[in-house]
């Protein structure tokens, strides 16, 4: 099989790694409503086990342009699925706080495209990583979500982007997402930022740090 392909079921799978997450906020009393979102770059899965590939409880290999499934217990895995959900992330079910990282599976050049780019989504996993470093933790300075405990900082645009809370990468913090509510109401007098979080708790209270 040619390195970079995996087929399942007769398809061939592309494998789309979600990086850190960026959110684009409102300051406190603006007109705008935070929105947390994710770059994406593309990959292609090298090899594949098991009759579900990237199935919970199975862990995968890593690289910059490719990644493959392997077994647990192999000195090759770096990452085990936390979750896997079929069809498209956006509006589909929310991956576990501590997520490090999402890969998407995608069928190239099947017949059920939709929007004639060659790629149908299949489906997507939560990934977290065997050993640290955990950047979907609070503080960690990235993960697909924004969570309560993680630091932003001001990328302009009317963005911010995560940062490690103890400066680690290479970008001061300046806000700390302290609270996670059900509307703006209920986020304390010292916010300055209202991140867009998604689930039952929707909107991040930033304080200044």
């Amino acid at each position: 099989m040619r390195r970079g392909a995996v087929r399942v079921a007769g398809a061939l799978l592309l494998v789309v790694l979600t990086a850190a997450g960026c959110a684009r906020t409102a300051p406190a009393g603006g007109s705008g409503d935070g929105r947390v979102e994710a770059r994406s770059s593309p990959t292609v899965a090298a090899a594949g086990e098991g009759p579900v590939f990237l199935a919970v409880g199975r862990c995968s290999t890593s690289g910059t342009r490719s990644f493959g499934e392997v077994a647990c217990t192999s000195e090759r895995a770096v990452a085990k699925v936390t979750a896997r959900h079929e069809g498209r992330r956006v509006g589909g079910p929310r991956c576990p706080a501590d997520t490090d990282f999402v890969l998407h599976v995608s069928d190239r050049h099947s017949a059920s495209d939709e929007d004639g780019d060659g790629i149908t989504p299949r489906g997507y996993a939560c990934m977290r990583n065997l050993q640290p470093p955990h950047p979907g933790d609070p503080g960690g300075g990235g993960g697909p979500l924004t969570v309560v405990g993680d630091c932003l900082y001001a990328a302009g645009g009317g963005e911010v982007r995560e940062t490690a809370c103890d400066g680690r990468g290479g970008r001061k913090p300046e806000f700390e997402v302290t609270r996670a509510v059900a509307d703006r109401d209920r986020c304390p007098s010292s916010t300055a930022l209202y991140v867009r979080l998604g689930g039952s708790l929707p909107v991040g209270c930033a304080r200044r740090v």
